[in-house]
């Protein structure tokens, strides 16, 4: 299956249609959680359109907008830029109550092994307003160092755009977090995409 083109159409504030606000953003991770989890099956996927003119556009929404003499990325742009900075070369499962996490509680989530770099990734989307703790038994997963890293994409304001006066109003942050045995506890934001990276330890 070749799963394009798509692109996710959120109001803005003004409640002008089409806008490429963060609820369209996390609404296309959440969609692409179940790309990822099905990968045997869906082996392209496209996002479209790719570019905007700011004074000359056919429709909304686009991952870059530029003038004659700047540009910035959208929040979408962001969030196809971490599927591809964080791809895996095997899907493992990843359940919540022995089902995939398709939604239940507001969240979405995936997860793949990256053999190139000896690494495992979750990627976990929380579309509720309040925080939500997330905890991860990772037991099968072998050995894994204790340290990781953690890049969360988030807005508490689901309206938030990037724009060419303020371009990283919702841009990725990335920081340490810390394996406990075969535990991970990660307290999600509210409307945030979060990306983990676990490397196994060395045999």
């Amino acid at each position: 299956m070749f799963a394009g083109e798509y692109a996710a159409h959120s109001p803005n504030k003004a409640g002008t249609e089409n806008a490429n606000n963060w609820q369209s953003a996390i609404a296309e991770a959440a969609f692409m959680t179940g790309l990822e989890r099905n990968a045997d099956v869906v082996l392209m996927a496209s996002y479209a359109p790719l570019l905007a003119k700011v004074d000359a556009w056919q429709w909304k929404p686009d991952l870059i907008w530029f003038d004659n003499l700047n540009s910035y990325a959208t929040p979408n742009y962001y969030v196809q830029q971490l599927y591809s900075l964080n791809k895996g070369t095997d899907v493992v499962p990843l359940t919540l109550n022995g089902k995939a996490v398709t939604g239940q509680d507001g969240q979405f989530a995936s997860a793949v092994l990256d053999k190139k770099n000896n690494e495992l990734i979750i990627k976990i989307i929380n579309t509720g307003k309040d925080t939500m703790e997330a905890a991860f038994d990772i037991s099968g997963a072998g050995s894994l160092r204790k340290d990781g890293l953690l890049t969360v994409l988030q807005s508490d304001d689901l309206h938030t755009e990037n724009s060419m006066s303020n371009p990283s109003a919702v841009k990725p942050h990335t920081q340490t977090l810390t394996v406990n045995g075969k535990n991970l506890v990660l307290d999600m934001k509210p409307y945030s995409f979060n990306v983990i990276r676990l490397k196994f330890a060395a045999k």
